[in-house]
């Protein structure tokens, strides 16, 4: 810890006693001689030894969203640059394969690793529900980029869901917010009545069709048919002939690339929805389903994606100057929004590490209580607006807009036309 004291000497007679008063302030940096741990523990890192955070990510499964995630992250380390003197260590993206067994291994890989001060994770919702009781229990702390089910934080009315657990945090938006702007848009602007939904049955598919189902209801719209088929499944023909007997005005299938893909392909073709109005959501929202042929008319549902203008103040970096480094170093633009969230989400990791540290000798200590507080506490304007976290780990902004891809040769999400915006009120 460094203070800087400023003596006010009144007299040469007093000068001494002065300098040794409680009210003078030290000319020179004084650290403490002991640190004591909080009911969390602490990380302890030896002289020259670098803070280590690690990525919890989708590597094999929805891989864009763990690549562009890991990238993020990896401008956000070397755009900080040391703290407290030492290199920042991120390593290799830990593979939860969007899944609950990959989500609990990999938080159980990186626990049991003493020096891992916290962790970038997950990308997916069905991940996140089993990491987040591994990464709460053994103390530290993750936060998301992309996660956005209900389910991990709260129901935006001070109540804890189920998968709520201390140590979780995101700078992605709480789906919640997504189901009113889409539901809202639905009725009211596309003056549409009923909607079909399916899902595949994990966190964030589900939690996001139950929650539109209910706001889409509350303005007085319908869902007739709510389907849900396996992971994996591409093969569409039962739930496509229930949704063409049912004949609803739209289908919202908030589905991953590989059954989203084989789903819109299908829908299209298929006698009795000729003329349905097909909605996905973020898992969708990628270069690799933007540039098929089935995507094109379609709405999603999703995140802010133009963040050019926007600057990270704890970096002073903007949107466009990450850009800029990416396309450099990576050959294009990124292809999610999510890589604005995992740059901010550890530039709060990073400067909550630099806030609490603490420096003993040659040690340093991290202290995980107070590491958890100090990410809470975060208020900062990020790439993607201001990130204020609520009591629940909910970070985000809460904005959402809703996006109409008419054009397949634009795969650039922050390029698409954006037909409707909604913000928290």
């Amino acid at each position: 810890m460094r203070k800087r004291f400023i003596c006010i000497v009144f007299s040469v007679a007093t000068l001494a006693a002065v300098v040794l008063t409680a009210g003078c302030t030290e000319t020179e940096t004084t650290r403490p001689t002991r640190f004591e741990p909080g009911p969390l523990g602490a990380v302890t890192l030896e002289a020259d030894e670098p803070i280590r955070i690690r990525t919890l990510l989708s590597v094999t499964v929805a891989p864009t969203l763990g690549a562009v995630s890991q990238r993020g992250a990896e401008f956000a380390v070397e755009d900080m640059g040391l703290i407290h003197g030492r290199r920042v260590r991120l390593g290799d993206p830990v593979d939860t394969s969007c899944s609950p067994a990959g989500g609990r291994a990999g938080a159980g890989g990186i626990v049991g690793d003493p020096q891992v001060a916290g962790v970038i994770g997950t990308n997916c919702s069905a991940a996140a529900v089993a990491a987040s009781p591994v990464i709460s229990e053994a103390g530290l702390l993750m936060i998301s980029p992309s996660n956005t089910s209900p389910r991990l934080t709260s129901d935006l009315s001070g109540n804890a869901n189920p998968d709520y657990h201390p140590g979780y945090f995101r700078v992605s938006s709480n789906d919640l917010h997504q189901a009113r702007a889409l539901s809202d848009f639905v009725y009211n602007e596309l003056e549409l009545r009923s909607v079909a939904t399916l899902h595949d049955g994990d966190a964030y598919t589900s939690a996001l069709v139950e929650a539109f189902a209910d706001a889409f209801a509350e303005v007085g719209g319908e869902v007739p048919v709510q389907a849900e088929i396996a992971k994996g499944e591409t093969d569409m023909t039962e739930v496509l002939t229930e949704f063409a007997a049912a004949g609803p005005d739209a289908v919202f299938f908030p589905l991953f690339v590989n059954e989203g893909t084989a789903f819109a392909a299908q829908a299209r073709a298929f006698d009795g929805l000729e003329g349905t109005t097909l909605i996905s959501a973020a898992a969708l929202l990628v270069s690799s389903f933007l540039a098929t042929p089935q995507s094109e008319g379609m709405y999603f549902a999703g995140p802010e994606a133009d963040f050019s203008s926007n600057v990270n103040e704890l970096t002073g970096r903007s949107g466009q100057q990450v850009l800029d480094a990416f396309a450099d170093r990576h050959g294009g633009f990124p292809e999610s929004p999510y890589w604005a969230h995992a740059y901010d989400a550890t530039t709060m990791l990073l400067a909550a590490i630099r806030s609490v540290a603490v420096e003993v000798g040659d040690r340093l200590y991290i202290d995980r209580a107070r590491l958890r507080r100090a990410v809470r506490a975060t208020d900062i304007s990020g790439l993607v607006g201001t990130a204020s976290c609520d009591d629940f780990g909910d970070c985000g902004t809460g904005r959402m807009n809703i996006y109409h891809h008419t054009d397949t040769s634009i795969t650039d999400v922050s390029r698409l036309r954006v037909v409707y915006v909604y913000s928290p009120s």
